[in-house]
């Protein structure tokens, strides 16, 4: 015969239903809180800054931006001045500062130059990526890497005196009929006619001002070697790859990597911002990860079956043994 509580009991009973399901629910969400504060965004994606070279403009780069915006990322591709490796890296690093946030700066061909000493004492950036570039230590110039591992861009420049109100110095040019064959041998001589047309020189000074710091030594970087390149010889893209420990791809390219195959160049820069992102420190403890998301709830699963659990055993007491 079943035996039914009595009256009194039927009331400790349902108080007790209330208070394990109030604390499991109050409980739980003390856990969940935190991973739900803030909404369940994900972090901010750095800004990507791409730096040109010698003999070109910041419209270089116009297929990779066009592919990093369409990831969702906020690009940056400034006007190099090509004036020289200390007043052209300054420059640059005053771009980098009015930044806010993580950033993630490339640079092509002279542009890796700059990008070495501008991101030097900048905690902001994340990752450094060089595209067929100049790489040099401290003490080492684009000149002096060059004579170590020749290319045939000695054959294929002029030089042309400027002026610049009291400032005078030598330009370098590209000869239009060598511009294809050792700069852009794998681009259309349609482009390469315009291209030569619209080439901004590059001072003297670019290339003979040897580097200070050497920011690739404390960042993490990325290099794109391009195998038929005739501008910077790829020996010397893979020494200087080799040399600073970067994340290295070899491609059959030109010089102009990122024009003839954009495609490379933005998977490259993605996998340093991707790092980036990934390698902050303040991401382990926002809470704002889906892992951090889904460890969270889990524990609040497991807080709540506990809770659940001890109810049962304590009604499943006051059932056998009613009090008064």
């Amino acid at each position: 015969m079943a035996v039914f509580p009595a009256p009194g009991s039927r009331r400790r009973i349902r108080r007790a239903h209330v208070m394990v399901a109030g604390c499991a629910v109050a409980l739980c969400t003390g856990v969940a809180a935190p991973a739900a504060a803030d909404g369940g965004t994900t972090a901010t994606k750095p800004t990507i800054v791409l730096v040109h070279g010698a003999f070109a403009d910041a419209s270089s780069w116009n297929g990779v931006v066009e592919r990093l915006e369409h990831r969702g990322y906020t690009v940056i591709a400034p006007a190099n001045p090509l004036r020289g490796l200390y007043s052209d890296s300054a420059y640059i690093a005053s771009v980098l500062d009015s930044i806010k946030g993580p950033i993630v700066l490339a640079g092509h061909s002279y542009g890796g130059s700059l990008i070495s000493t501008a991101a030097a004492g900048n905690p902001q950036v994340k990752s450094l990526v060089y595209i067929s570039a100049l790489m040099p230590d401290v003490g080492e110039s684009g000149m002096t890497l060059g004579a170590e591992f020749p290319s045939e861009l000695g054959t294929a420049t002029k030089s042309v005196p400027y002026r610049a109100g009291s400032v005078s110095g030598t330009d370098l040019y590209l000869k239009p009929d060598r511009l294809r064959p050792v700069f852009a041998a794998d681009l259309p001589e349609s482009t390469t006619r315009v291209m030569a047309a619209t080439q901004r020189p590059a001072a003297t000074t670019a290339f003979s001002e040897t580097a200070k710091v050497a920011a690739w030594k404390h960042i993490p970087s990325w290099f794109l070697v391009a195998k038929q390149d005739k501008t910077i010889n790829p020996d010397q893209e893979r020494f200087e790859a080799k040399r600073a420990g970067s994340h290295t791809v070899e491609i059959n390219s030109s010089h102009v990597a990122m024009i003839s195959h954009p495609d490379a160049v933005t998977d490259l820069v993605l996998q340093a911002a991707t790092a980036a992102d990934s390698a902050r420190p303040a991401l382990a403890a926002s809470g704002t990860t889906h892992g951090a998301l889904a460890d969270t709830a889990l524990i609040g699963i497991a807080v709540g079956s506990l809770i659940a659990g001890a109810g049962a055993i304590i009604l499943g007491r006051r059932l056998r043994f009613p009090g008064p």
